[in-house]
């Protein structure tokens, strides 16, 4: 009994699991609405912020406490993108969204040629390069005209596979289990791993750091710009500050999940599961009435008592 414990505590993801269940619980009993549709809706939306917070993760994997703040600019401006250029139609997806996605993943090469060339450290050359973004997004933003959706990213983001699974919900599963993958059968995801636990000795075994730190970064972008095409699809177009509020949850589903803010563990089920819980506690404060400001401070405070642990845990 005592080893089956011990092997449940050291499954990083389960707390972030446990955390979301006991929270579904709580919110189903007072607003009077605990059912399982209600968790498969909240599943659904939490799967827009799993699939950017994995690019997230695997930014913070790299160690020395880098984060990408670019995310959100580049959510918004693949919604403009993907829905401006292909304007409804369906076969227009075929050069629009390889263009958006290759947009993404080529900010976040230049978020890594800026942090490893320059030296300018990660949180700094990230914040500025989406101050860049959103420039660019503005100065498109006269121009952009979407009459409609194209129907095939409205039914990936909002239709359920045989009217029960969302669509949605099976590719952020699908993601989590591939990158999972990644970290424990390829040359990558390992080396990825050893540098974000220390860099110098990764770089002294033969492991090409900056490489793996540019691939970890343009992932990154990439996935950001997936995730903006599939927002922009399921709110029915682009605005400004669509991506906003991502970037504050990706981070959050990120340490929540129980992968290392100082780099070399990362937990793609946490993540998932930790995206899944911060939607629920968003949903909890909205339900008890708080406005955005209250929101925001609840989940700084989440995130912060989280990384007090995690530290305490790792300094020990």
């Amino acid at each position: 009994m005592t080893v089956a414990v011990k092997s449940i505590r050291n499954v990083s993801w389960i707390w972030a699991a446990l955390g979301a269940v006991v929270m579904w619980l709580l919110l189903g009993v007072f607003a009077r609405n605990l059912n399982l549709q209600s968790l498969v809706d909240t599943a659904t939306t939490a799967s827009f912020l799993a699939i950017v917070a994995m690019g997230q993760m695997l930014v913070v994997t790299t160690g020395r406490g880098a984060i990408d703040l670019s995310i959100p600019s580049i959510i918004t401006l693949a919604a403009y993108l993907s829905a401006g250029m292909a304007n409804g139609g369906n076969v227009n997806l075929l050069y629009v969204v390889p263009f958006a996605l290759a947009i993404g993943a080529g900010i976040g090469l230049l978020n890594a040629l800026i942090v490893l060339f320059l030296r300018i450290p990660p949180i700094i050359a990230t914040l500025g390069m989406g101050y860049i973004v959103t420039t660019a997004i503005l100065i498109y933003n006269p121009h952009y005209r979407a009459t409609y959706i194209a129907s095939l990213l409205v039914h990936i983001s909002r239709d359920r596979l045989f009217g029960v699974l969302p669509v949605i919900v099976l590719i952020a599963v699908a993601l989590a289990v591939l990158i999972s993958l990644m970290f424990t059968y390829t040359k990558f995801g390992k080396s990825l791993t050893a540098l974000g636990q220390n860099l110098e000795a990764a770089h002294l075994s033969g492991i090409n750091v900056n490489l793996v730190q540019a691939i970890a970064y343009a992932i990154s972008g990439l996935l950001a710009a997936f995730g903006g095409i599939l927002i922009s699809a399921r709110v029915g177009g682009a605005f400004l500050g669509l991506g906003d509020p991502y970037l504050l949850e990706t981070v959050g589903s990120v340490v929540v999940g129980g992968t290392l803010i100082f780099g070399g563990k990362a937990v793609p089920a946490g993540t998932f599961f930790g995206s899944l819980f911060l939607v629920l506690l968003v949903t909890a404060m909205q339900v008890a009435g708080l406005r955005i400001g209250g929101q925001y401070i609840g989940e700084g405070l989440l995130i912060i008592l989280v990384l007090f642990v995690a530290t305490n845990r790792t300094t020990q």
